[in-house]
């Protein structure tokens, strides 16, 4: 049986080009725009977001389980601010994607300030 793996050296290329068209579809979805790409780049986004913020907080995990867990985790995040918005009746595609986005960045700033007072890096 053969297995896939990927090389070490294409590992960024493949993160960055993620994170590229992933926070192209968040401006997409931020600006109303009506181009084709909209729909898939957004959804990337609305997964990726939160799944990057909850992995650097799972840090101790071996790969695969954090990697599971972070996106259930993400779809758990994107699930609860739909919950929220649909609860109190502003329901919106901007703004559940900026309140994903403000969650995203509170958590990663969450784990940043949670390695500088323990003295621990990201990079173990």
């Amino acid at each position: 049986m053969r297995t896939l793996r990927i090389n070490r050296e294409l590992s960024p290329l493949l993160a960055g080009a993620a994170a590229a068209v992933s926070t192209a579809g968040a401006l997409l979805a931020l600006t109303g725009s009506n181009s084709a790409p909209r729909g898939p780049c957004t959804l990337l986004f609305l997964l990726l977001a939160p799944a990057a913020a909850l992995a650097a907080a799972l840090r101790g995990l071996d790969p695969f389980a954090r990697a599971l867990c972070a996106l259930a985790g993400a779809v758990v995040v994107d699930m609860l601010v739909a919950q929220v918005m649909l609860a109190v009746h502003h329901w919106s595609v901007r703004g559940g994607v900026a309140a994903v986005a403000v969650l995203s960045l509170a958590l990663l700033l969450l784990v940043h300030l949670r390695d500088r007072i323990t003295g621990k890096s990201t990079q173990e």
